[in-house]
């Protein structure tokens, strides 16, 4: 008991420095607190229980056919210590490459990715050129939500054994943010199944050992704190910091709908535990062994993951094309000329 109140005191003593570090870097404009839409509350209320069904049904429970592409089917795959990773596969027809995988990363939801402005846009058109393999990372969406081990190694155990099950021998690899490093890490260990890395918005060093200066690390704790106490709640206001370092540009319903999304798709426990995790990867040794044609883009004025990073990452593969793009949001959002750019230079990337 002692302990949790010690560490109740210790979170509130960062909460004053969190908004005075943050309120630095965002705009006051869109840090507006906001009541969550009546039919996001309905989907989380709900996500829970179909999740908990699905679990006693199996792996044919986990994924209903709600989506537009009739042909997908979903997996569940058991790997490390028991751990569930929901995969769904496959969506759409391989056009261009014949099947694709993205990498999972976090704030991701299975059964609602196609329904909000966030993902369906990407996912749409990564399966209109190909046949595309995605899941949701440990602690996610409609996966093992309580697990003992968040790290980058199981991150990558997972992608391979998703891979492993789903039968793809020869595919092309695709990773935002974090999903770039455990990208990095699968095609330095498989080299042989990788045909190319595609990555954006990614980099090598977490944002914990990256931090040099007393305030970069005072923000690190801040938003730790932030997200321990406030993630959960059904007022976005803490959540709503967090959605404006990933997409300072978004419209107000994109900006509803990633603070309702951040809510569903991952508790506050989990949350930090993959940000830690996230803040401890370091695979900037690895880059020099990357074997394979790798595409890296990067928004120009990302306000999540700096610029910097995403040069660093490309500077250290070996043949590895770089690609800014004109835009300040960490996800790329359909709206903005980012978004035709990056379509534009991945197609192109994948028929060189």
């Amino acid at each position: 008991m002692q302990r949790r109140l010690d560490q109740y005191r210790a979170d509130l003593t960062h909460i004053d420095g969190a908004l005075r570090v943050l309120a630095t870097d965002l705009d006051p404009e869109t840090i507006r607190p906001k009541r969550a839409y009546r039919r996001n509350r309905y989907f989380a209320r709900n996500a829970a229980g179909r999740r908990r069904s699905a679990r006693s049904r199996g792996s044919e429970g986990l994924c209903p056919s709600r989506t537009p592409n009739d042909a997908r089917r979903c997996g569940a795959q058991h790997i490390r210590g028991g751990v569930q990773i929901a995969a769904w596969h496959p969506i759409g027809r391989g056009l261009v490459v014949e099947v694709g995988a993205k990498t999972g990363n976090w704030m991701t939801h299975l059964e609602f990715d196609f329904e909000t402005p966030i993902w369906r846009h990407l996912y749409r058109e990564l399966s209109r050129d190909q046949t595309l393999i995605r899941y949701d990372a440990r602690g996610n969406g409609l996966s093992d939500r309580d697990v003992e081990e968040v790290s980058f190694e199981t991150y990558v155990s997972d992608l391979e054994a998703v891979v492993d099950a789903a039968g793809l021998e020869r595919f092309a690899l695709f990773g935002i943010s974090q999903g770039c490093a455990v990208s990095i890490g699968y095609a330095v260990r498989h080299p042989e199944r990788v045909t190319h890395l595609i990555l954006l918005g990614g980099y090598a060093v977490g944002w914990a050992k990256r931090a040099r200066s007393a305030a970069e690390k005072e923000q690190g704790a801040a938003m730790l704190s932030l997200v321990r106490l406030g993630w959960g709640q059904e007022t976005p206001s803490f959540r709503q910091l967090w959605t404006s370092q990933f997409m300072p540009d978004a419209t107000k319903e994109q900006a509803d709908w990633f603070n309702e999304l951040e809510r569903i798709s991952i508790s506050p426990e989990q949350a930090v535990r993959n940000l830690i995790a996230n803040g401890d990867t370091d695979v900037s040794a690895l880059l020099a062994q990357v074997r394979v044609p790798t595409l890296v883009m990067h928004s120009r004025d990302d306000a999540r993951v700096p610029f910097d990073q995403g040069r660093r990452l490309a500077a250290g593969i070996p043949g590895a094309r770089f690609v800014p793009l004109a835009s300040r949001n960490h996800l790329i959002l359909e709206d903005e000329p980012a978004f035709p750019r990056f379509l534009e230079e991945m197609r192109r990337f994948l028929t060189a």
